[in-house]
């Protein structure tokens, strides 16, 4: 079975990307990378580096990239920034621009070094918060830069790319996780794991899904 590097944050997507690779492929062949950027919560890099070493994969790796907010502002990387909208602005201001191509660019050249093919992230065009870098037109054309960078026959999966976050707990559920994704993962803004702080925006597209989904369920 050939292995994949997931890029892992601890978050719902990620942690349910890594649950069906794991499910797929077996713990034995994924590998997992988190990067510290400097974002808000010191936990969420924690949290991602226990959540690996208890499932059980064949190996992880934490590489800073805290010199990310020198030269970009936005509020996931300060503890300032009320978590927004500004005025007129086109993205939320929790967007952090060229993070999903930095992370796959620096993830690429570690995959590379460990002879994998396939990169593993976990963004969504259907319900990706008007972030540029979740589209899939992003995500096909930086597959074929990585290829042409380094030569090297990569494939950037997404496999949550097409799905609503209702559909995505479906699938956490069919994987058996749908518990475990709902009370380990981080992915509140304001850094509290499980069902976070219920307000946020992200939040409250977690909820919207898990209630929709839930919903859906009962009346099957």
């Amino acid at each position: 079975m050939e292995a994949t590097l997931v890029i892992f944050s601890g978050g719902q997507d990620s942690t349910t990307c890594l649950l069906q690779a794991i499910a797929e492929r077996g713990a034995e062949n994924i590998h997992t990378v988190t990067f510290a950027y400097g974002q808000r919560h010191k936990l969420e890099v924690e949290l991602a580096e226990g959540l690996a070493k208890e499932l059980g994969v064949a190996s992880h790796k934490t590489i800073a990239v805290d010199w990310y907010k020198d030269i970009t502002h936005n509020a996931l990387m300060d503890t300032v920034t009320p978590i927004g909208r500004t005025a007129g602005a086109t993205c939320p201001n929790t967007f952090v621009d060229g993070r999903n191509a930095l992370f796959l660019l620096t993830a690429a050249i570690y995959a590379k070094g460990l002879g994998i093919h396939d990169l593993t992230i976990g963004v969504s065009e259907a319900d990706y918060s008007g972030y540029p870098d979740c589209r899939e037109a992003f995500v096909k054309s930086m597959e074929q830069t990585l290829r042409l960078a380094m030569d090297w026959p990569f494939r950037v999966l997404a496999p949550l790319q097409h799905l609503t976050k209702a559909q995505e707990w479906a699938l956490a559920d069919r994987l058996g996780r749908l518990d475990f994704v709902r009370t380990r993962t981080l992915t509140c803004y304001e850094g509290i794991p499980g069902d976070g702080c219920g307000t946020c925006p992200a939040c409250k597209l977690r909820a919207a899904g898990l209630a929709e989904y839930l919903g859906s369920r009962g009346r099957a």
